[in-house]
């Protein structure tokens, strides 16, 4: 069975939560001045009060609002694919399935939670939204989800990406969000960034306090994230859900679960209803996919950090390389983030998720051979996955094992045809962020609690 396509009907209508039947829970998120956990009431100036309720929220199953599952439809169910000719040019025993969310409007999976965020805040009586992103996935996404439910959007784009990806930003303008690149001179942190040095690259962390501070300063405004947090988490797996339905149709069970790691939001999405498999009792294994060039499961610690820059966040429980993290300009995809969910730091920290992380030109590569072989050009963030994908197609030929491999396809790359050309032209160069540097960022968070 080539592809697999369930029906509208087999839609999940509820989302999973883990925090239900993870074996131990997640430390809180503390307030930095007192070290003591913060409660709900402390987010609302960030979050309307129905996602914070999601965000702390321990029950295993949460309804997806008739609106929401009426916007999901327009392309879900996504369609789970047998890549059968990336098999035969492997020469593989194995069987690799992808799930295939790069059929969304934006083209990635980002508008699973981007939609759910602009009705819940819309319901709220939320007027306008602001956003970081990097790649620009995630603020192309909440355009469109904005556009929806008639919100308004200011997106603050890291400026490498701003600069490298022109046609995010003209994606987001169709759809009528603002983009700018950050650092920016609309808020204090940004220009406290841009006089330290006027050609800032910038970083995901900051990109965040500006939208932060820009929402607990404006009217009628809240902020929205792509990523990290529990409810956009839970959110995504509605990918996992839809799979393991397909899965069961063609009557297969994933030897491993792949997803590219950048915050964790699709890696999330692909292997949490797996995990609960894991959990109780089924043999899988979940691997999560990161760069080199920002290896915050393989390389970084487990600490409290701040989830941006400007530190304007709780601190969180997560594995991180440290909030003043800046990534490398050459650096083509996103999956740039400093610190991983604190949902997935936890389950890779108690054993249910392993990590691997890859160099560009590697997953470039992955990237030329899926294109060349089952024709979607993928995202530059998930030729990680495929690139993991093929090294466990590899192994298994080496085994002589027949093997089930399942892969989130996060994202098609048609609109990030210009880190290709870098690539297939030379330009791109491979960048592992050095042992010392990691440490150096680390050290400054000795003073906060360690989490459990």
């Amino acid at each position: 069975m080539r592809k697999i396509i369930l029906d509208e009907k087999d839609m999940p209508r509820a989302w999973y939560n883990i925090q239900a039947d993870m074996p131990n829970p997640l430390p809180p998120p503390l307030n930095p001045a007192t070290g003591e956990p913060i409660t709900p009431d402390m987010l609302s100036p960030i979050f309307p009060m129905n996602l914070i309720e999601q965000e702390v929220s321990t029950e295993r199953w949460i309804d997806i609002p008739e609106e929401v599952l009426e916007r999901l439809l327009m392309w879900r169910p996504s369609p789970l694919c047998r890549a059968t000719s990336l098999e035969k040019f492997l020469g593989t025993p194995a069987h690799i399935y992808y799930k295939n969310e790069g059929m969304s409007p934006p083209g990635s999976h980002k508008p699973n939670t981007a939609i759910a965020q602009a009705y819940y805040n819309k319901v709220a009586g939320i007027k306008r939204l602001t956003t970081e992103t990097g790649a620009g996935q995630w603020g192309s996404a909440l355009a469109f989800a904005c556009n929806q439910f008639g919100l308004e959007l200011k997106v603050y784009m890291v400026r490498v990406s701003y600069n490298q990806k022109p046609y995010r930003r003209m994606m987001m303008e169709a759809w009528g969000g603002k983009c700018i690149p950050s650092p920016s001179p609309d808020t204090n942190a940004g220009r406290k960034y841009l006089e330290e040095n006027p050609d800032h690259t910038g970083s995901l962390g900051i990109a965040i306090s500006e939208a932060i501070e820009d929402a607990v300063t404006s009217k009628d405004t809240k902020y929205a994230l792509g990523s990290v947090l529990n409810h956009v988490m839970m959110h995504q797996t509605i990918i996992g859900l839809e799979a393991q339905k397909q899965l069961a149709i063609a009557g297969e069970y994933p030897d491993v679960v792949i997803g590219c790691a950048g915050g964790g939001s699709n890696l999330a999405g692909i292997s949490f209803p797996f995990i609960c498999d894991k959990i109780h009792g089924k043999d899988v294994r979940i691997v999560a996919s990161e760069p080199t060039s920002c290896p915050s499961l393989t390389k970084g610690g487990y600490v409290y950090d701040f989830g941006d820059t400007a530190q304007m966040t709780p601190l969180l429980p997560m594995c991180s390389i440290g909030h003043g993290f800046i990534p490398a300009p050459i650096h083509a995809g996103g999956l740039r983030y400093h610190g991983m969910a604190p949902l997935v730091s936890k389950l890779f920290m108690d054993g249910l998720i392993e990590a691997k992380a890859y160099n560009q030109l590697e997953t470039f590569a992955a990237g030329i051979i899926f294109a060349r072989t089952e024709g979607f050009i993928p995202a530059p963030e998930t030729n990680h996955a495929i690139a993991c994908a093929i090294d466990e197609a590899k192994k298994a030929k080496e085994e002589g094992r027949e093997r089930v491999i399942l892969m989130n396809f996060s994202g098609q790359g048609i609109i990030d045809l210009p880190s290709y050309d870098a690539y297939m032209s030379g330009k791109l160069q491979d960048y592992a962020l050095p042992n010392e540097e990691i440490q150096k960022l680390l050290k400054e968070l000795e003073q906060y609690p360690k989490p459990r």
